[in-house]
């Protein structure tokens, strides 16, 4: 049996690839904030790496039980800006601004989409293909979040 064959049709084995995708932001966001220097920026990445553990642990915890009764209670699919494709902030560095951070962590938000609207894609018709789509709802929700505040804080209206 192949790995994508595994992740689509094996419980386990579509959550641990979920927890690993997410224990690698958590760990990319861990990561630069012990880069990066500005208070603002710092507290942007504790936040979004605390957002990513918590959605880890609603896997694990989906993992432990057996099923995903609760991850189907998560939100509704909702649109998004797509400010990831205007800035491209695949890093920051020690001196990144909030703005900057900002724009990193849209990023990453938008590379766990593509990841699990990837595997949605691969495992179309299969058991686990529900579960990846809600997994992208879910982190969809969280980017537009992160859009709305970027908007809020750094878009300016002419």
């Amino acid at each position: 049996m192949t790995t994508t064959a595994e992740v689509c049709y094996t419980f386990e084995a579509a959550l641990d690839m979920a927890i690993s995708m997410e224990e690698r932001c958590y760990r990319a966001y861990l990561n630069t904030l012990r880069l990066v220097k500005d208070k603002a920026a710092q507290s942007l990445l504790k936040d979004a790496a605390v957002e990513v553990s918590e959605h880890k642990q609603k896997l694990e915890i989906a993992l432990l039980e057996g099923n995903v009764e609760h991850l189907q209670q998560m939100q509704k699919e909702v649109p998004i800006m797509q400010l990831d494709t205007l800035f491209k902030q695949e890093s920051v560095h020690a001196d990144a601004t909030a703005r900057e951070t900002l724009a990193y962590i849209i990023h990453m938000k938008k590379n766990s989409i593509d990841f699990y609207d990837q595997l949605v894609g691969s495992c179309e018709g299969a058991p686990m293909a529900p579960v990846y789509k809600q997994l992208s709802v879910s982190v969809r929700s969280q980017l537009q979040q992160a859009e709305d505040m970027y908007e809020e804080h750094f878009l300016t209206e002419n």
